[in-house]
């Protein structure tokens, strides 16, 4: 049986942890989406954390609602600062950087209390070229950055329940 944290470890319903940070950005001309600037709260509706554009879920998905947020695990950017890479909350486009619950745990189908807010995991971010804009990373250092990306970019999630979400707040495992 996988031990927390393991591929194919499920946890009980109920595991709790943390919202670490809460991350959005408004669609700005001439610039990106990363890194998302840290917000204290945030209302998370079935479009996502309100005020926050994602131009690949808009204009390449058409608005998924399987992909409203994106929920990072702080422990996994903790995981790739070990490794070399100065990955910072935000840096990655989450939107909800969490502590306390293992990456693998958040694996879809998960269903997700943050604060007010209820969300269910739906599939996993994959990395891609974008993540060449942040500054420690560019055109030459790209490829092995998304190669250490791979499985652990994150989990999209749609909103089940619409609510206000702050920093501190509990993030229970509900299913």
């Amino acid at each position: 049986m996988p031990h927390p944290g393991e591929p194919g470890h499920r946890s009980t319903p109920g595991e709790r942890g943390t919202v670490y940070r809460l991350g959005a950005k408004p669609k700005v001309a001439g610039e990106h989406g990363l890194p998302k600037p840290e917000l204290p709260q945030a209302r998370l509706t079935q479009a996502g954390v309100e005020g926050d554009y994602n131009l690949y879920r808009q204009t390449k998905k058409s608005g998924d609602p399987e992909m409203a947020i994106l929920l990072m695990p702080i422990e996994t950017l903790e995981e790739l600062n070990q490794e070399g890479w100065p990955v910072r909350p935000g840096d990655l486009g989450e939107n909800v950087t969490t502590r306390g619950i293992p990456y693998a745990t958040l694996a879809p189908p998960r269903t997700v209390r943050l604060g007010e807010a209820v969300v269910r995991t739906a599939k996993p971010c994959e990395p891609c070229d974008n993540l060449f804009l942040l500054p420690y990373i560019g055109r030459e250092r790209g490829p092995a950055f998304l190669k250490a990306m791979l499985d652990r970019r994150g989990w999209f999630a749609r909103v089940v329940t619409e609510g206000l979400v702050r920093k501190g707040d509990r993030v229970q495992l509900l299913d």
